[in-house]
């Protein structure tokens, strides 16, 4: 076991064993699922909306250490930001904030990325708001699993 620790910073680690904003918002403003076949890792991205800006945001993650932190991270990277900036929210910027993922679960920062984007585009819906169809991809998994 601590040989696979030690591929993991001491962020991952830390957002995994005290994940931020786990839960549900009831009645959320927009609501975002993914999952990769692949791996079983389902993430669920909820939003409250206030003036433009994303005044809470809560998640529930089933699958592993790295699908939690990366969850974790993107919640706290998102929270308190106006909707344009959560919109541009990268895997990148999710892993880097992380200190780093094995390669082999880069994936998982993928997934929360999609899932942020996913419960905007939510939101942008059940509002009537318009917005660029580019910044929503048809497929959810191309970037990960060359799907």
């Amino acid at each position: 076991m601590v040989i696979t620790m030690a591929l993991y910073s001491e962020k991952v680690m830390d957002h995994f064993r005290n994940p931020r904003n786990v839960g549900v918002i009831e009645n959320a403003d927009g609501v975002g699922e993914v999952g990769n076949p692949v791996c079983g890792d389902i993430m669920k991205i909820y939003l409250k909306i206030d003036r433009d800006i994303v005044s809470d945001v809560k998640f529930e993650t089933f699958g592993c250490g790295s699908a939690i932190a990366s969850s974790s991270m993107a919640t706290e990277l998102i929270k308190g930001k106006p909707l344009s900036e959560a919109l541009t929210l990268t895997n990148k910027a999710v892993t880097e904030a992380l200190d780093g993922l094995p390669a082999h679960k880069l994936h998982c920062s993928v997934l929360a990325e999609e899932a942020i984007k996913k419960a905007v585009k939510d939101y942008y819906d059940k509002n009537g708001i318009a917005y660029d169809p580019a910044l929503f991809p048809d497929c959810e998994h191309c970037a990960h699993c060359g799907e």
